[in-house]
Formats: structure tokens, C-alpha cells, sequence
């Protein structure tokens, strides 16, 4: 663990930039991700979406949704960089294990950003298209749309596979603090026992 925990400092300190490039560069990046996994999800769930008068508000729908995703995604990095830094302290497995538990919080927590940024979005773009909408009736909307496609999952596998890709750019910090972990596992478990 020691030795994991030398090789990712001293990596960091490789990498170490600006901090007045990184945190723009980092938040740029993450807009970046959100448009790319709202559209690869828009043409391969609803390309229907994505023409004529619906196609021009998806479009403005993409800002506000890249913006706010944005916003999520780099807290959820900062959020995870600590994890990691807390459960590479930690001196035992149970409180190791614990750490890395936490990203499913924040897994969660992405699943109900994501369809508040959805409610928001849809009626920021309609306030100024001048058209009325209530913001709560949206949100209650997408309420509905996420139990009905955990009531009915086959029935709604094109709102679930919507969800997911969207939910790829709230994931790569997981998913970096998963692989950091199962490295770790590996180098612990397997590479000790290879030497004894």
C-alpha cells in the first residue's frame, strides 16, 4: 500500500501544472463530456429529437445541461480525489472499503443532478423562448419518468439508456477511484502472494 501511495503522489507531482489552467481546463473538459454524452445519447435514444422545431430546442437544451453537468462532475472529482486520499491513510480494510463505498452516495446523488439539470434546462430554454412552464411541473414529470422506468425497466429501456449515458460523465471519477482500487487489490492480493 506503501509503495501504491508513493507511486500516485509522485505521479501527481509529475503532472502538477497551474492551478489558474487546471481548474478551467478541468471544468472545460467536463462541459466537453456532458455535450458529447448528451448528443451520442439523443441520436441513439430519441433521433427523432433531433429534427425540426424539437431539434432547435434540444440544441439550446445542450448549454445548460453541459454547464450544470460541468458543475456536478468537477465537485464529484475534487469530492473523490479526498476519498482517495482519506482511504489511502486508512490502516485498516474495513475503513479502507468504507472510503471507497462513498462513491456510490455520490453515484446517487449524480442519478437526481442529472434530472433536476434536465427539469432546469428544458425550462431555462423555454423562459427564453417565451414560453410558460412551470418549473416544478417539469421536475415532477421527470420524477415520474424515473419510477416508472424502475417499475417497468423493459418498458422503458430507451429512458434508462438515456440516463446512463448521461450518467458516463458523472462516472469517470468513480470509475477512476474503482480502478485505483482494483489496482490496488490486485498489487496487495496478488502480486504479495506472487513473492512469498
Amino acid at each position: 500500500m506503501e509503495e501504491f501511495t508513493e507511486k500516485s503522489s509522485g505521479f501527481l507531482r509529475n503532472k502538477e501544472g497551474s492551478i489558474y489552467t487546471f481548474y478551467p481546463s478541468l471544468f472545460l473538459f467536463f462541459i466537453f463530456i456532458n455535450i458529447a454524452c448528451y448528443w451520442w445519447a439523443l441520436f441513439t435514444a430519441f433521433p427523432e429529437f433531433t429534427r425540426g422545431i424539437e431539434g432547435q430546442h434540444y440544441f439550446k437544451v445542450q448549454f445548460p445541461v453541459g454547464f450544470m453537468g460541468a458543475l456536478f462532475d468537477s465537485l464529484s472529482f475534487f469530492v473523490t480525489l479526498y476519498i482517495i486520499r482519506r482511504a489511502l491513510r486508512a490502516k485498516k480494510n474495513l475503513e479502507y472499503v468504507s472510503h471507497l463505498s462513498l462513491d456510490l452516495v455520490i453515484a446517487i446523488l449524480a442519478t437526481f443532478w442529472v434530472l433536476f439539470v434536465f427539469s432546469f434546462a428544458g425550462w431555462l430554454v423555454h423562459l427564453i423562448e417565451s414560453v410558460r412552464q412551470d418549473l416544478g411541473g417539469r421536475t415532477e414529470d421527470y420524477g415520474r419518468m424515473l419510477v416508472d422506468a424502475l417499475a417497468n425497466p423493459f418498458a422503458n429501456k430507451r429512458n434508462i439508456y438515456f440516463g446512463l449515458i448521461m450518467g458516463v460523465s458523472a462516472m469517470l471519477p468513480t470509475c477512476g477511484h474503482l480502478f485505483i482500487f482494483l489496482r490496488s487489490c490486485y498489487r496487495t492480493v496478488f502480486l504479495q502472494k506472487a513473492k512469498t
